[in-house]
């Protein structure tokens, strides 16, 4: 009744946003949840800004949600869609299609919704060929639009629409500049952070998704204990996005 969305009610107490000289990147952790190593890594070694995205399936995924926000983490709640290869590689069930009807999609989204509150946003979970589909995509962002969810797309289809369908449906979004381990290489992870930090540079606000592996996790922990000396300031997506938003 009073106008809060879930972007703003469950949004990190790392709040404001800092002046426009400062370069952000806001990073998500994704697929967490499934694994109790990985996820608890996640959430104990990485600083809260850090943003942690769940996948729907974990038996406990309440308590590691209620977790990562108490340690101060926004969390994303990945909804499963249809990637290129699929039923080869299938996300699960209730996955959401490309072929599916607009209703039956929806009532999918829906089931993966209701698993546990407290998330400020949602992310994709494969969909290669689902955030191709213009139509498709549309239909679900402006349900996450109309309930007051952030879309996060991973980056990791060249082929996504996403920022098309969110212009056309209005819906808040942000879209990954880069995957960080899409080689899981420590130097390749080294890589791609450095390359992070010149698209900050660059565009004031950048954002980038990476897997819980270990190597990973270590490589990004390491790496972030000496960005702010360097002049840039880790946030959780929200806060990327308001920078976004104040941008455009």
């Amino acid at each position: 009744p009073g106008g809060v969305r879930p972007l703003g009610a469950y949004a990190s107490p790392i709040t404001g946003v800092a002046g426009e000289a400062d370069a952000m990147i806001a990073i998500v952790i994704t697929r967490l949840g499934v694994g109790a190593v990985s996820t608890g890594d996640a959430i104990s070694k990485l600083p809260a800004a850090v943003t942690l995205g769940f996948a729907p399936y974990g038996n406990e995924l309440a308590r590691w949600v209620t977790s990562a926000r108490g340690a101060g983490h926004e969390v994303l709640l990945q909804i499963p869609m249809e990637p290129s290869d699929c039923p080869d590689n299938d996300p699960g069930p209730e996955t959401l299609t490309a072929a599916a009807s607009k209703d039956q999609n929806i009532d999918r989204l829906h089931f993966f919704l209701s698993r546990v509150p407290g998330y400020v946003g949602v992310a994709n979970l494969m969909g290669a060929r689902f955030t191709a589909n213009e139509e498709a995509l549309s239909a679900i962002l402006a349900e996450t639009a109309k309930r007051g969810l952030l879309f996060v797309d991973d980056g990791s289809s060249p082929r996504s629409i996403t920022p098309k369908a969110a212009a056309r449906t209005k819906a808040p979004f942000l879209k990954s500049d880069l995957v960080i381990d899409a080689k899981a290489e420590w130097a390749d992870i080294d890589a791609a952070l450095v390359k992070l930090e010149a698209i900050a540079a660059e565009k004031g606000v950048a954002v980038a998704t990476a897997s819980s592996l270990p190597v990973t996790i270590e490589r990004i922990a390491r790496w972030l204990k000496t960005l702010e000396a360097r002049g840039i300031r880790l946030v959780p997506v929200s806060v990327a996005f308001q920078r976004k938003a104040k941008q455009s």
